[in-house]
């Protein structure tokens, strides 16, 4: 992969969030609405940005490693809070995310509202703050040139 393309990536993780958002709210709002099937399909593309989010974040922090956070003082305890609070949730809607579909799969729908209740919260919360950190990390406070 060429550095052009390493550089682009953090971008383009930005853009996956924005666009999992995107594709969640829709997706609440639509089953809210008795739209199944709109959901349904909502849902599947937002389970194929969530893969690709995961592989190319992976892909990113294989290549480039640690990406240290160049603010200073009251801000670095701001920032690596909510990076604390996005890792961890992350993880936790990693696991998420597969056992409620899966639930939706096997037609195990009341099994799959129960934990949906609780995964969509913390997806989005997940898409919202990695956007914050992003923000923070690429443009309050960028990385030194290399």
């Amino acid at each position: 992969m060429s550095n052009a393309m390493v550089a682009m990536l953090p971008h383009l993780l930005a853009g996956l969030n924005l666009l999992g958002v995107l594709l969640l709210l829709p997706a609440y709002w639509a089953i809210r609405s008795g739209h199944r099937g709109r959901h349904q399909w909502l849902m599947v593309m937002a389970l194929v940005v969530g893969l690709v989010f995961l592989l190319l974040y992976l892909t990113y922090h294989w290549i480039v490693g640690h990406v240290p956070f160049t603010g200073q003082g009251w801000i670095r305890i701001v920032y690596f809070s909510l990076l604390a609070a996005h890792v961890l949730m992350a993880l936790v809607t990693a696991i998420m995310v597969p056992m409620t579909a899966l639930r939706a799969l096997g037609n195990h729908w009341e099994k799959h509202v129960a934990i949906a209740r609780r995964t969509l919260p913390l997806w989005l919360f997940v898409c919202i703050s990695g956007l914050v950190v992003y923000v923070m990390a690429f443009f309050l406070y960028p990385p030194p040139v290399t």
